[in-house]
């Protein structure tokens, strides 16, 4: 439901602060020829057609993400394609969103350094080749594969798309367009769920990624035209791939051991091995970050009792809402037997209640801090999931998934923006770049242990098609109203009072988020 919308904000605006004061200097140039020297340099087409640029990086970032909520609608049919069952199903969207969220920070590393526009149509064409790869794929190994591609591809646009805003729009121009690039956040999850829904109904789920192909396809065409071009060489030095790739791998093994732990045994070698080895690997990562100049990460910044806690708040808040989207869509299609598009419907009013959540989130924590709201707005959540428990075998959406559905949607909309504003509030100006990656990051690596978590006790009955899926599926909604409950004790316990809050969020006023 949200984007990583806030990645490399403020740090990008520092790198390139005054970038809009330089211009063409010709030296002795008189004042006599003042005239003919203003004809001779032609203005940059990202400068008179500021409003194109705007819509291609727009454009470009909601195909990125209408690429989880879209194939939450397809999952069905496609499972019944490529004959997936129980938790592998999850592969679908965890492949995409693992490797997105681990590399999101990364993305945005080497944006600054080896060029924005280059990374842009780097990650453009990788996201259109695994496309392709995505929709051609006959089995489950090459869509995942190709499904980790698009990740990797959108790891690499997404951070370049929002540096370039940055640094192209000025004052009041850039404000709005950063509420522009909110709005594509929020309004991308209705979309994606309309768009899979009408896709997979009147089609087939593989036109849920052959439609990416001319879309990218005049992208490209329009970014070479209007993106700036890069004006220094690429800098390898710093990048911190082996960060990247440890981080990766790390999370990668511990999704593996929680999806594989039903069928291999929890107690079993393989789960042990991967879930450890995992574990091992962040210990790691964290190590590794703490000797090198310039890391990915300062681990340090999570003894911040606001951003440690938000991490974790942000974990257990994207998980709930990738778990609320994958159990509500297989509870619709393969126990009521909704069609794809009548599940996309089905979805607009838990999209339009986690937006009114997150449109009020802002005006509740400037008043009254992040504790009590989000103790609140997970209690909210809880109550929504508790609701959702109650699904059956011979269920209606309107008596058993609507209500459930709206608490929980409304919840996680002020929960999910609290959160970010508990992350980004207090972080320093040289490290609000950082900062908000780990926010963004925090949400999809969320999202992606969450579809692990809930779709494996959906599928502890071997069963996830047909009436007696529903079994499953509610205990599912019970884990997840659980998570929410012990999130809400969280908040309470680790976040800051509104009185230590509140006066550092109102000398920071760019944490909160664009409306």
């Amino acid at each position: 439901m949200k984007a990583p919308s806030h990645t490399f904000l403020k740090r990008t605006a520092a790198l390139h602060h005054g970038s809009k004061n330089v211009t063409a200097v010709s030296g002795g140039t008189t004042p006599g020829r003042r005239h003919e020297h203003r004809h001779s340099v032609p203005e940059s087409p990202a400068r008179t057609r500021p409003g194109v640029l705007l819509l291609v990086l727009l454009i470009a970032q909601l195909m990125v993400i209408l690429d989880i909520t879209a194939v939450n609608i397809a999952l069905p049919s496609l499972a019944e394609d490529l004959q997936l069952t129980g938790s592998g199903i999850s592969w679908t969207i965890t492949s995409y969103s693992l490797i997105f969220g681990s590399l999101l920070l990364f993305g945005g590393r080497a944006a600054d350094l080896l060029g924005r526009r280059r990374m842009f149509m780097t990650g453009l064409g990788l996201f259109t080749a695994s496309s392709f790869a995505s929709a051609m794929a006959g089995t489950a190994a090459a869509l995942f594969a190709a499904r980790a591609g698009q990740g990797l591809g959108a790891a690499l646009l997404s951070p370049a798309a929002l540096a370039i805003i940055m640094t192209t729009f000025q004052g009041n121009q850039r404000a709005k367009a950063l509420a522009a690039w909110g709005a594509v956040g929020g309004a991308g999850a209705a979309i994606g769920v309309l768009v899979g829904g009408v896709l997979t109904e009147f089609s087939d789920w593989r036109m849920i990624f052959y439609v990416n192909l001319p879309v990218a396809a005049a992208l490209g065409i329009a970014a070479v035209k209007i993106v700036p071009a890069d004006t220094q060489k690429p800098r390898w030095r710093g990048l911190d791939l082996r960060g990247a790739v440890l981080a990766t791998t790390s999370l990668g093994a511990i999704v593996f051991a929680i999806t594989q732990g039903e069928t291999a045994g929890w107690t079993s070698l393989q789960t042990l091995l991967f879930g450890l080895g995992g574990l091992g690997g962040l210990s790691a990562f964290a190590a590794l970050e703490r000797r090198i100049d310039a890391p990915l990460l300062r681990i340090e910044r999570l003894a911040d009792r606001a951003v440690g806690g938000g991490l974790f708040l942000m974990l257990a808040a994207a998980g709930s809402i990738f778990g609320l989207f994958l159990l509500s869509s297989l509870y619709l299609q393969n126990v009521l037997g909704m069609g794809p598009l009548a599940t996309g419907l089905a979805f607009i009013p838990l999209a339009v209640a986690a937006g009114i959540g997150a449109h009020a989130a802002g005006h509740i924590v400037s008043r009254h801090g992040v504790r009590g709201p989000l103790t609140g707005a997970f209690i909210v959540t809880a109550g929504g999931m508790t609701l959702l428990a109650h699904v059956g075998e011979t269920g209606s959406y309107v008596r058993d998934v609507l209500p459930g559905m709206l608490v929980a949607g409304a919840g996680l909309g002020v929960a999910v923006v609290s959160v970010s504003i508990a992350i980004l509030t207090g972080a320093r100006e040289e490290e609000t770049g950082m900062i908000s990656g780990l926010n963004a990051t925090g949400h999809e690596i969320g999202g992606t242990i969450g579809i692990a978590i809930f779709s494996t006790i959906a599928a502890g009955a071997g069963i996830l098609a047909g009436p007696q899926a529903a079994s499953g599926i509610s205990h599912a909604f019970v884990a997840a109203a659980i998570l929410a409950s012990v999130a809400s004790l969280v908040a309470l316990a680790v976040l800051p009072r509104a009185r230590h809050f509140v006066p550092k969020l109102r000398l920071n006023p760019p944490a909160m988020p664009a409306h």
